[in-house]
This record gives structure tokens, C-alpha cells and sequence, in this order.
């Protein structure tokens, strides 16, 4: 998925490059019709021509000295060389192409103006977004945490592959040896434990992917800890070398030419991801004005109807269990919460979720809310701020997943959605936890684009039905 990532966000610089070259083509025409005295700059057909030469060339040049790589540079000051060189090729061959072919006029001031405009706005963009890329979505929300299993040596390698590798987020939280290992000292990655403490470290530190990087010869018997990365959802990445794979499953991958087979637990198709997380945050907006302009309605009557807050805060369980605030018109009385206890034993669900159709904690207006789905608007706020998406599982409360079997925790090893197969498949009706888990690996393992798209259509007429409300 790395590859498929960083192909993604090679196309975008190329596109925003092509821009920049554009832009400041106009900018320096502008520029060079005010500075010359007589208006004569060049014929528009050279200008025109001057800009769609520079558009390739400036790209092939920039992809030649790395910017297209998967690699990062060494340093800013190593990028900004490279930029230098590559901008310079592109004119340097503009202009003697200008000079061999003979084209009068050709304005120097132009020439000039656009090297220098188009260098700054490279470099300012470049810097900009290698900062953003390289820093900060290794301290984003959903940055994919990455726990090596093997000798320091070994996940060191594989550590620093990474570290060079561009991708949307990612980070090495830390390793595990078989045994004690001496070697740790030397190495840049922290040392979470042994082998023994897998389970615990894999579920307690958020790990969306493990990477076995095992020593040839290695007694380790891979495929217990292979199984329990699958029941619960957690990406497997295997060093060939050191494993005779047998699972279909395995993608070969690699990472800075570190060959990897790669067992992805969930969505597979990072261009699928990014029309995703591209269709999140076009309709979440939407769905946040949307809150905000009935926000003082929907307030009012809430207030009138009950006291307490307008909104229903609820710390909820999202991907590999990362913990969020989950927001919600208020449709139950203030202390709802203390009294669920009283009323776990009428529960119509089996499983950890509690659901009960009569539910005397739920307000005149509250009953409105919910058979409308009015009361789910505010989680568009969640959406923004990338803990859920729109098409996912049912986030979990904590106390719910303290009850999850292992091959339960794999429902929460995506982003949970406002809404998902669960909700469109007559929830009401739905009264056993396992078919709701059912329901929610079967859009996981069977994910696409268009699926989502399919969802959303759905859910909007069972809302408008009023089907299945609770």
C-alpha cells in the first residue's frame, strides 16, 4: 500500500508543479509587459509554446534529480539543490531552443522573471508540504502505528526503510525480540518488551501493522501470532526471506528495497482510500453547516423538552482503539448514563450492545430525533476531525469492547462510520451481536469505493422511511 500511496501523492506534485509553472508563466508575462516600454514582449503562440515546453520539461527534470521518488531527501538544503538544478535544466534548454530556433522576440525579462517566480514558488510549496508529509501526519490522528518483531539488527533496517519511505502516515512505535536483547542499546527504536508480551502490546499501543522481521533459522512459530493479527484486524507485513508464506492473501511489497509480504487486514486500494477520505470531508462539511443552521432549533427544543445539554458527549472506541469524543443531539434525559446500569437486564441484544426498544431514558423530543436520525448530524464534527468516517462500523463504547472476543476486535480495525451495513440492513430487527459483526466484516472484507457510495444512497431512503430507527 506504501507504493500505491506515494504513486497517489506523486501525481498530486506533479499536477501542482504543472500549476506553479503555469502560474507563474502568467505572473511573468504580466511582469514583462509592464516592464517593457514599447508592449512588444513575444508573440502569444511563443508565449503559449514557451509554457507547454516548460510544463513537461520542468517535471522530467524534477523527477531525474528524486522529487517523483518514494525516497526522501536528506535534508531541506539537499532538496533545495535539487530543485535549483532541475528548475535551471528546464530554462537552460528553453533558451537555447529560443536561440537555435531563432524566435524574435523573446522577451529576457520574462525569461528572467518566470526562472525566478517559478524557483521561489517550487521551493516555498516544496518545503511547506515535505514538512507537513514528513512531520506532521506522523502526529495525525489516524498516523499508521508500526510495532517490528524481531533482533534490534534486523527491525533497526527495517526501521530506517521506513523512515525514508513517504506515504500519508506512518510511524515505527517500536520493536520486539525473541528474547532480551542486548543489541537494543544500539538501536534508534524503543524496545516494547519480548515476544512474550505480543498480545498485550499489539492491543494496549494502537499497532495497525506488524512487521516480522525474524532471523533465519528463527524457532519462532509465526503462524499463532499471524493468527491473532488477523482475528483482530492488525495489517501483517513478513521479510520473505525469513518465511515460507503459504497464506494467498500475501502481497508481495516493498519498502525501500526491503522485499515485504503483506497480509492487509482491511481496505486494500489506497486510491480507493482517497476518494474516501475526499467524499468525508466534501459531504462533512455539508453535514456541518447542515448542524449549524439547525443547531438553534433543534437546542431549543431540547432544552424546552428536558433540561440539560444540547449535545451528548460519549468517549467511543475507533480504529484499532484509538479513543474519541462522539457527539450527538441529547435524546435521553440528563443522567441517563447512571441508569443504564438498572436496565442492562433488559436488554434486547445479545452481545455487549445494549439496545432496548422502550427505553424509558429517552425524551419526547429525543424520540423525534432518533426516529428522524436528526440526532446523528453532530457527528459531522467527528468526520472533520478524521475520527469517523461516513460509511464504517458502529464505533464502541470502552466497556462494550472489554467484553469483544478476538475475532470481534477486527470490527474496529477501520474508522467507524455514521452509517454502515448494520444500519441499512433493518437494525431493528437485528437482536444478535454476532450477525451484527458478521455484517460489519463483510463490508470490511468486501470494501469498495462504490460500495460506500451505495450505503450512503441507502441509508438516505431508510431515513426518509423511517425504517429501523432507534
Amino acid at each position: 500500500m506504501y507504493r500505491q500511496q506515494f504513486y497517489i501523492i506523486a501525481n498530486l506534485l506533479m499536477i501542482l508543479d504543472t500549476l506553479v509553472i503555469i502560474a507563474t508563466g502568467y505572473l511573468s508575462y504580466t511582469i514583462s509587459l509592464e516592464m517593457t516600454a514599447n508592449g512588444l514582449v513575444m508573440s502569444w503562440y511563443d508565449f503559449l509554446g514557451s509554457i507547454l515546453f516548460l510544463m513537461f520539461a520542468n517535471n522530467y527534470f524534477m523527477g531525474k534529480v528524486g522529487f517523483y521518488s518514494a525516497k526522501r531527501f536528506r535534508s531541506t538544503w539537499a532538496m533545495l539543490r535539487a530543485l535549483f538544478i532541475a528548475v535551471s535544466m528546464g530554462f537552460v534548454v528553453l533558451s537555447a531552443g529560443v536561440i537555435l530556433l531563432g524566435i524574435r522576440p523573446f522577451s529576457r525579462v520574462y525569461l528572467a522573471a518566470h526562472f525566478v517566480t517559478a524557483l521561489v514558488t517550487l521551493a516555498v510549496t516544496r518545503v511547506i508540504l515535505y514538512y507537513y508529509l514528513d512531520h506532521r501526519t506522523r502526529d495525525a490522528f489516524n498516523c499508521r502505528q508500526i510495532l517490528v518483531v524481531g533482533p534490534a539488527k534486523r527491525a533497526c533496517a527495517v526501521a530506517d526503510a521506513l523512515d525514508k519511505q513517504r506515504s500519508w502516515g506512518h510511524q515505527v512505535v517500536g520493536y520486539l525480540p525473541e528474547h532480551s536483547d542486548p543489541e537494543h542499546a544500539a538501536c534508534n527504536i524503543c524496545m516494547l518488551g519480548t515476544l512474550d508480551d505480543f498480545d498485550n502490546i499489539v492491543q494496549s499501543k494502537q499497532i495497525d501493522e506488524v512487521i516480522f522481521a525474524l532471523p533465519k533459522g528463527s524457532s519462532v512459530e509465526l503462524e499463532q501470532y499471524l493468527g491473532l493479527c488477523k482475528r483482530i484486524g492488525v495489517a501483517v507485513r513478513i521479510v520473505p526471506a525469513m518465511f515460507d508464506p503459504t497464506d494467498p492473501s500475501l502481497r508481495v511489497e516493498t519498502i525501500q528495497g526491503i522485499p515485504t509480504l503483506t497480509d492487509y487486514a482491511a481496505f486494500r486500494s489506497a486510491s480507493g482510500l482517497l476518494y474516501k477520505k475526499i467524499l468525508d470531508l466534501l459531504v462533512g462539511f455539508v453535514g456541518f453547516v447542515l448542524f449549524l443552521v439547525m443547531y438553534p432549533i433543534i437546542g431549543l427544543a431540547i432544552k424546552l423538552d428536558s433540561p440539560g445539554p444540547v449535545l451528548f458527549k460519549q468517549t467511543r472506541i475507533g480504529m484499532h482503539g484509538r479513543r474519541f469524543t462522539l457527539y450527538k443531539f441529547r435524546s435521553m434525559i440528563s443522567d441517563a448514563e447512571t441508569k443504564k446500569q438498572g436496565l442492562l437486564s433488559m436488554s434486547e441484544m445479545d452481545g455487549p450492545i445494549f439496545k432496548m426498544e422502550q427505553d424509558p431514558r429517552i425524551t419526547r423530543v429525543g424520540r423525534f430525533l432518533r426516529k428522524t436520525s436528526l440526532d446523528e448530524f453532530p457527528q459531522f464534527i467527528n468526520v472533520l476531525k478524521g475520527e469517523m468516517s461516513l460509511v464504517g462500523t458502529r464505533p464502541p463504547t470502552p466497556d462494550e469492547v472489554e467484553q469483544y472476543e478476538d475475532w470481534h476486535l477486527r470490527r474496529i480495525s477501520i474508522k467507524p462510520g455514521i452509517t454502515g451495513l448494520w444500519q441499512i440492513s433493518g437494525r431493528n430487527k437485528i437482536t444478535d451481536f454476532a450477525e451484527v459483526v458478521k455484517l460489519d466484516l463483510q463490508y470490511i472484507d468486501g470494501w469498495l469505493f462504490r460500495k460506500d457510495l451505495s450505503i450512503l444512497w441507502k441509508t438516505i431512503w431508510v431515513v426518509l422511511a423511517r425504517k429501523g430507527a432507534r
